[in-house]
């Protein structure tokens, strides 16, 4: 058996944005604040998101990946999860499955990581304009490498090849019934593979904003969480609720439990600044800094 670690370690393949909070700049402080070691390998370097900014700097760092993956090798590194988001290209993907495939899978130790998928895609009903079909084509398997995915209903769409329009229109009455169905696509198209749990975030519907999250490896539980909506879309916090999760995961939290205060945490982080900031614009992301004490301490979960 792997012998015990007082500290859980977690592979994050994310792009690197260098201005406006999103990406590798708010995972490894949530991450870090959750008790887990973060060790970041960037997908790409951008001098800011892509998210309200125009004539940005971007580079891929496809030749890096493999490089660096073959360093952690020749050092025996081991990870208690391998999490990625935003990739670059389509290409991009199949180097992500490469880096999965080594590090991801049984260590041979009795322990196999966590793998995390979230398809960052698109939002709104659209996809962003550095994403292509072909981008999610390669995206949608990849997805069936991972364990857990958290797309937000207009990825999860895309992917399935659902109309978004039509599906938003149901969610408005029946958040549950939508997710299930796009859940029921999503582990089809993964046929079978390692696929069990989805949370499908972004659901607006009459009460606020839902996640659901459908777990195989809990008797097929399906659990609804409802935020109040909170008037501002801040880049960055899909990136904080895939991290929430994540670290809830590996300190032994379900699913449910996981997608529920992670909910609750990236609401409070857009709640907080909105009100510290109103006039700050909502492409510099949200203010993090101040509440990475609260996550750390749990005291998040009071506020219900």
């Amino acid at each position: 058996m792997r012998p015990e670690k007082t500290i859980p370690r977690a592979a994050a393949l994310h792009d690197l944005s260098c201005f406006g909070r999103c990406a590798l700049t708010v995972i490894i402080p949530t991450l870090s604040a959750m008790g887990v070691q973060c060790v970041p390998v960037p997908t790409a370097l951008l001098s800011t998101h892509t998210g309200g900014f125009s004539g940005m700097y971007f580079r891929e760092t496809d030749e890096e990946i493999p490089r660096i993956a073959d360093h952690f090798d020749e050092i025996g590194l081991h990870f208690d999860a391998v999490y990625t988001g935003f990739l670059g290209s389509e290409r991009q993907a199949d180097i992500i499955a490469d880096f999965i495939r080594r590090f991801g899978e049984s260590d041979g130790k009795g322990g196999t990581p966590t793998v995390l998928v979230d398809p960052v895609l698109g939002d709104d009903g659209e996809l962003y304009h550095t994403c292509t079909p072909a981008l999610t084509a390669a995206m949608t398997r990849l997805c069936a490498a991972a364990d857990v995915i958290t797309p937000n209903i207009t990825e999860a769409c895309l992917m399935c090849g659902i109309d978004p329009a039509a599906a938003f229109a149901e969610a408005e009455g029946d958040p549950a019934g939508v997710a299930h169905r796009l859940s029921d696509r999503l582990f089809e198209l993964a046929g079978g593979r390692r696929l069990r749990t989805v949370v499908i975030t972004g659901i607006h519907c009459r009460g606020g904003i839902a996640t659901v999250t459908r777990d195989l490896s809990c008797c097929d539980d399906v659990s609804v969480f409802i935020q109040p909506r909170i008037g501002r879309d801040y880049p960055g916090t899909g990136d904080i609720f895939a991290s929430v999760l994540l670290g809830g995961l590996l300190s032994g939290a379900t699913a449910a439990q996981a997608a529920e205060d992670a909910s609750r945490f990236s609401a409070l982080c857009a709640e907080r600044t909105a009100s510290l900031c109103p006039d700050e614009p909502v492409r510099d992301g949200v203010a993090l800094e101040p509440l990475l004490g609260v996550l750390a301490t749990g005291r998040f979960r009071d506020k219900k």
